[in-house]
């Protein structure tokens, strides 16, 4: 994609933050590239306008400490006075940047779940990443939760790195300007700015000790985020097959699948546990000791009158400041590691669609390759297809099946369902060529139609938008193909396909095929929800409201052979007789 996410493929494992990059970088170049690139220039200014707040707040502590020392009143309503204009210019400042922040982080998920969703929902590749290798567990749960998090988690980052390294440049020059010089014990040797030094060694050992205690917190958070959506993933299938689950009282097994899986959560958290336990321990430690060791190791100075209690609290808070500052990734490995585990499994999920079109190897060489022609007929040219991990599935079959033509393929369900999926693009491992009529619209009718939730309109026009149609047209339809009774719930909203027995489901695909008026229809025991005497009605209502409309049914069941003009038997590949079950459209009758 020109303008979306880069697919370049990387390396399996844990990426590197500079790769988090490939998450950024097209969105700052994206079509609305001028107001991003605006929100960011003010977003940066608003991080500056803190800084110098920041600055000025320190110099404002040095006044009102000197005006104390000096007990002089004037002086100490002058800075009440200061202090209410830094007061009133922070509440702005903090406002307009937390309001710009924001609309970063939502344009910014926004954005990427776009391109994601887009990538995901094109050409069958949602259902065909689930044959395909890699890690991508969950994909509806790395577009709604890992996108939020890493989107939401980089943007704060970012402000606080900005912030922490204007900081640092900032009182670095504060704390060298006052903290004076300091005569090494034993030796003629004045180390002057020593304050300074102080600091880089102070947030160093604690920036080394920190990383090394929260090292783990990476790992773990990962596989907690992982354990956590798989836990919501089971919840969402049960609540989908509610139905069946109380039909068959599989409670019982569905609760021992949900223990289960929060009892990894329950694991895993007590792992994320015990990695925030010593960076905690530490961060408290080094929290505490912080504010006090500046104005003890320049204590001596004040004592000694080189320098007044303004500087020394300036100076305590310069140093705080500073060494805050340094310690950026101590006080951020949490949610850098939250970050990078999120940024990972959207990038994980990203780089395997890239995959998907050109994936190599036994299971996808010879490809299957699916064509378009004029000539107005269906041809197989040599299929075979195969399982996902390369394993031969169907034998070589050639058939032509012409316009106008009711021709029903027969065969096991484990060869005529993959058959469906070839013949809808969906299925690529295999070999030979499918050359699907160019002329006209083809409809594809699964045995358990899709049915979106919403008004009954919407099921019945599915892809279409309803408003395609008149509600006459609806309700002739639904009469048509028996479903009059629905007529007057086209409005009416609820979750359909379990509203709805399968007989009724798949009256109306057939009444949605009425609407759609294909010149093609391709179905996969579309009608074995209805009776025989269903079966032959569904068949002769698409035959008499459509005219010369060419029917492929792939059935495993022995159905009324006389409802179709020809069969055409698959046979289930078998090592032992290359070839054999090879079906034609000139030897099957």
């Amino acid at each position: 994609m020109t303008a979306g996410l880069s697919a370049t493929t990387a390396p399996a494992g844990p990426r590197p933050l500079r790769e988090l990059w490939r998450l950024a970088g097209p969105y700052w170049n994206c079509e609305r590239r001028a107001k991003v690139r605006g929100a960011t220039l003010l977003f940066f200014l608003l991080t500056v306008a803190q800084v110098g707040l920041a600055v000025w707040g320190n110099y404002w502590n040095r006044a009102l400490f000197d005006a104390l020392e000096q007990r002089t009143a004037r002086g100490v309503l002058l800075q009440v006075g200061v202090f209410a204009i830094i007061f009133v210019l922070s509440i702005l400042v903090t406002a307009a940047h937390l309001v710009v922040k924001r609309w970063l982080q939502l344009d910014w998920r926004e954005w990427i779940t776009r391109k994601v969703v887009g990538e995901w929902l094109e050409d069958g590749r949602h259902y065909r990443l689930r044959f395909s290798r890699g890690e991508h567990d969950n994909p509806d749960q790395r577009i709604a939760e890992d996108i939020r998090i890493a989107t939401e988690v980089a943007i704060a980052l970012a402000h606080t790195l900005v912030y922490s390294l204007l900081i640092l440049v900032m009182f670095a020059d504060i704390l060298w300007s006052i903290s004076g010089s300091i005569v090494l014990p034993g030796t003629d040797v004045a180390v002057p700015g020593y304050l300074v030094p102080l600091a880089f060694l102070y947030a160093a050992v604690g920036s080394v000790l920190g990383w090394l205690l929260g090292r783990p917190l990476v790992s773990t958070t990962n596989a907690l985020q992982s354990a956590e959506a798989d836990f919501r993933f089971g919840l969402s299938r049960a609540r989908e097959h509610a139905e069946s689950i109380a039909l068959l009282q599989g409670e019982r097994r569905e609760r021992t699948g949900s223990d289960a899986r929060f009892r990894t959560i329950v694991r895993d958290w007590d792992r994320q546990s015990v990695a925030y336990m010593g960076l905690v321990a530490f961060g408290t430690a080094y929290g505490a000791l912080l504010p006090v060791f500046p104005i003890l190791v320049a204590a001596p100075q004040y004592i000694a009158g080189v320098m007044s209690l303004g500087v020394l609290m300036q100076a305590a808070q310069a140093f705080q400041s500073l060494t805050s500052a340094l310690s950026w990734p101590v006080n951020n490995i949490g949610e850098i590691a939250r970050c990078r585990a999120s940024a990972d499994r959207v990038l994980a999920l990203h780089e395997d669609l890239g995959r998907l079109d050109g994936e190599s190897g036994p299971a996808a060489d010879p490809r299957l390759s699916i064509g378009r022609s004029g000539r107005g007929e269906l041809r197989l040219e040599g299929v075979a297809l195969a399982e996902s991990d390369g394993s031969p599935l169907l034998d070589p079959v050639d058939a032509v099946i012409g316009r106008g033509e009711r021709v029903a393929i027969r065969g096991e369900p484990a060869v005529t369902g993959p058959l469906f999926r070839a013949l809808g693009g969906l299925w690529p491992w295999g070999a030979g060529r499918i050359v699907l009529p160019a002329d006209g619209e083809i409809d594809y009718l699964p045995q358990r139609p899709f049915l979106p939730q919403g008004s009954l309109s919407e099921a019945l026009c599915y892809p279409r938008a309803p408003d395609s149609y008149r509600a006459s047209v609806l309700r002739q339809a639904l009469g048509v193909a028996g479903l009059a009774w629905l007529a007057d719930r086209l409005d009416e909203e609820d979750d359909w396909e379990q509203a709805l027995p399968l007989h009724a489901q798949q009256r109306l695909a057939f009444a949605r095929v009425l609407l759609h008026r294909p010149a093609w229809v391709l179905m996969e025991e579309a009608t074995d929800g209805v009776d025989g005497d269903g079966e032959r009605e569904m068949l002769e209502l698409l035959q008499r409201e459509l005219p010369g409309v060419s029917i492929v049914a792939i059935l495993y069941r022995n159905g009324e052979r006389s409802l179709y003009g020809r069969e055409i038997p698959l046979a289930r590949a078998s090592s032992s007789a290359t070839g054999a079950g090879r079906g034609s459209a000139e030897g099957a009758h």
